[in-house]
């Protein structure tokens, strides 16, 4: 069809998110150009999405002047959050493969044109200058590794710029954890993932937060010399929790600063056959990762002291529409979330 392609957070790598056609992911904190081709489209064809609270924001104004298809193989899902024109219940392959005898190439030129403008507007990006970015180490790491590893995630800011920055062109090699988003999945994930998967390459990219929740099965992989890398981006806060206590809520801060962090990398070297480095510089950042994906007799972690009070952007706020998206901090004060306490 020649036609634009964006996915959920857990659909990334369904579709190859280097090519030309690919938006990446959509939502409360997917890119820039999806969201707006979502405000903008004359069609949107949806196959298996649940059309969750992430990506609909506000379900009367989601799509509101296009054609909405919805192909899902639970019928509870049609009509649920977002009205549709056309509704087909099956298994996406199936249908697919079906659609593909009606439907040819498309005159979709001009609209791509217009999609590649809103790329080269609103990049993905961040500042270099100051203290290491968790978004340069997951970009080092994208391209130390050629895209090409399993990774895994906890639950929070990290989730999220591992998300945007570090690209998926595979199905099934981008684990984290939607829904309940629960945090200290990232580390058992990735020993599962590795278990499965003996010969690929397999990284957890966690926060302090969240691996302070399951770190114990560090023990797991010594003892099964499993050779998964972790990667800990260390802000010594619960990053997300305290973006959203700064943007709605007049930066009170309650519950979110990590002061009693261990020291990771003498944690993880209690255990025998684990290797651990610290990283605290952007200009050492591709010679310790090296050195993390070079040792392969058992579990290796970098420890990354980065950014305190960073935060995560584009960004929808909850309860408001795509169209109220932010790309930067806004300069006034935001509104409490819909819904919350």
């Amino acid at each position: 069809m020649n036609a634009p392609v964006t996915t959920t957070l857990l659909g990334k790598g369904v579709f190859p998110e280097t090519h030309r056609l690919s938006l990446g992911w959509l939502g409360m904190h997917g890119t820039a150009y999806a969201n707006k081709a979502m405000v903008e489209c004359d069609l949107v064809l949806n196959i298996g999405s649940r059309f969750d609270d992430r990506i609909v924001g506000q379900p009367h104004r989601f799509c509101k002047d296009a054609v909405r298809i919805h192909i899902d193989i639970d019928p509870a899902e049609m009509g649920k959050m977002i009205k549709c024109h056309h509704y087909c219940v099956g298994d996406a392959r199936t249908v697919v493969r079906e659609l593909l005898k009606y439907v040819g190439r498309l005159d979709t030129d001009e609209w791509l044109r217009h999609l590649d403008e809103y790329k080269r507007r609103y990049p993905l990006h961040y500042k270099k200058r100051g203290k290491l970015k968790m978004q340069h180490v997951i970009r080092e790491l994208y391209q130390l590794t050629e895209g090409k590893a399993v990774i895994t995630t906890d639950v929070g800011q990290h989730q999220m710029w591992a998300a945007q920055f570090y690209l998926t062109d595979y199905p099934m090699n981008f684990i984290t954890s939607g829904g309940a988003g629960t945090m200290g999945f990232g580390l058992p994930a990735a020993i599962g993932a590795q278990f499965g998967r003996p010969q690929d390459l397999v990284v957890a990219i966690v926060g302090d937060g969240g691996f302070q929740m399951t770190m114990y099965e560090l023990a797991t992989a010594a003892v099964h010399r499993l050779p998964i890398k972790i990667v800990v981006l260390n802000n010594h806060y619960l990053g997300m929790v305290r973006q959203w206590q700064e943007l709605f809520y007049d930066d009170r801060r309650c519950g979110v600063a990590l002061e009693g962090n261990p020291d990771f990398v003498r944690l993880a070297e209690s255990y025998e056959g684990v290797r651990a480095f610290h990283l605290r510089r952007a200009g050492d950042t591709r010679r310790i990762l090296k050195k993390m994906l070079d040792y392969h007799d058992g579990p290796c972690l970098v420890n990354a002291e980065v950014e305190t009070t960073d935060n995560v952007f584009p960004m929808i706020p909850a309860g408001k529409a795509l169209e109220d998206m932010l790309i930067e901090r806004p300069r006034h004060r935001l509104e409490k979330p819909t819904g919350s306490t």
